[in-house]
């Protein structure tokens, strides 16, 4: 009786063990020719792409992530998708590629250019700077994110540079609102404007102009101290330029009478010194 148990267990064992083979053996040929599938579509946007053929390039890549998701081939069939519509201006399917690749493939190696793409796609994607700001400030944000996640790779060093422009384009905007309030004399809503150029852009080359029409601002409604403030800050770094001169004579109406009177005088010792040689 025991050895009759024992014998139905054994073979309940063996047929659980032969199930298995054959659900290890079904799923292997399954997984092989998804493997195929995937990266036959994953040729075929690859052809597609080099033909100019975007389009269909990025409907092949999104074909091959879906046939086989939990492959390696997923991650980078989603990256050239995403790079498919870059490369023919579609910004906004790029855009939404890249931000699921980042959340669902968050561990790839290659998400330094993810990072780097979806940042150049909102940099791309400006029509005009002087009024849509969102995506400048969109870049501004990954660039940013690249830089602290991987400030080692070369897309990092780009992403560093398009930074420095991006920062220009936004002084610059922020400078010329400041000059239409002093303009219309709101003279609050040109102080905003110009401190955050000091305290946000001071590494642009708007800097020197916003501290002068600070002092300008200052001075004007009578606040002298933070006129001087400015005025200091801006002789300290900038003493050599054209708005510490413009901010000299803010505070010295005499300025410009001064300097008419060496320019006068400089020609005539230049000749008599020329006629001293002869």
């Amino acid at each position: 009786m025991h050895y009759i148990k024992f014998i139905s267990i054994l073979l309940l064992l063996i047929l659980n063990s032969c199930s298995n083979d054959k659900k290890i053996s079904e799923n292997y040929i399954e997984n092989k020719d998804l493997e195929t599938e995937m990266i036959k579509a994953y040729n075929e946007g690859m052809s597609a792409l080099k033909k100019g053929d975007a389009f269909f390039a990025a409907k092949k890549f999104s074909e091959a992530e879906l046939l086989y998701p939990q492959s390696k081939w997923a991650p980078r069939a989603s990256l050239m998708s995403a790079y498919s519509h870059w490369s023919q201006q579609y910004y906004n399917d790029c855009i939404i590629e890249l931000k699921r690749f980042i959340k669902i493939y968050s561990y790839s190696k290659n998400l330094d250019y993810a990072y780097y793409l979806l940042g150049i796609s909102y940099y791309d994607s400006i029509v005009d700077e002087k009024t849509d700001l969102k995506p400048l400030l969109q870049a501004k944000k990954y660039f940013l994110i690249l830089g602290k996640k991987f400030p080692e790779t070369d897309y990092s060093l780009d992403a560093k540079y398009k930074l420095e422009l991006i920062n220009d384009i936004l002084a610059a905007k922020e400078l010329y609102l400041a000059r239409h309030y002093i303009k219309k004399q709101k003279w609050i809503a040109a102080i905003n404007r110009l401190k955050n150029i000091v305290t946000n852009y001071e590494t642009t080359i708007f800097i020197e102009e916003a501290l002068h029409r600070l002092v300008e601002v200052h001075y004007i409604i009578g606040l002298e101290n933070e006129a001087q403030k400015y005025a200091k800050t801006l002789g300290y770094n900038y003493k050599t330029g054209r708005w510490y001169k413009e901010t000299y004579r803010v505070f010295n109406k005499d300025y410009k009478q001064i300097i008419e009177i060496k320019k006068k005088s400089k020609p005539k010792i230049l000749v008599e010194k020329i006629k001293s040689l002869f």
